[in-house]
């Protein structure tokens, strides 16, 4: 059973079978954003991507993020698979976020909605600089 503890580790597992191409690792993270993960309230997802500069540098992020509120406390954590890319002439405009519990429907219908987006479509075709995979506090 996936837990919020191990949800991190459990995603690594399942992404580090296959190179760093957003496309796959989107279709790994929809198959992880449909099971119930143990302790969590409800299944919360969220699509963000832009350009920013968190690092000195300006860099493009494709984001797909698991939100956990678990119910023996008030915290919440965010588990992300994070592809950045340069921040190129198709990229630099494409701005979005869209949170799973904003959209009518079920996680389906919040799937077929972020992959008809040009911000999805866009950047999924293309190669990243980095895929980063990490679980936080927020």
């Amino acid at each position: 059973m996936i837990t919020v503890k191990n949800a991190e580790q459990y995603l690594k597992n399942k992404i580090a079978e296959i190179p760093s191409n957003p496309a796959t690792v989107w279709e790994i993270f929809k198959e992880f954003g449909r099971n119930p993960v143990e302790g969590e309230e409800e299944i919360a997802l969220l699509f963000e991507c832009g350009t920013y500069n968190f690092t000195g540098e300006n860099l493009f992020y494709l984001d797909f993020v698991r939100q956990f509120s678990t119910e023996d406390n008030d915290e919440m954590e965010q588990l992300h698979c994070e592809c950045t890319f340069k921040p190129t002439f198709d990229l630099e405009n494409l701005q979005f976020h869209e949170f799973y519990f904003d959209v009518e429907g079920d996680v389906e219908d919040f799937y077929r909605n972020i992959e008809s987006l040009q911000e999805f479509q866009i950047p999924i075709s293309m190669t990243p600089l980095n895929l980063n995979i990490f679980q936080e506090e927020t």
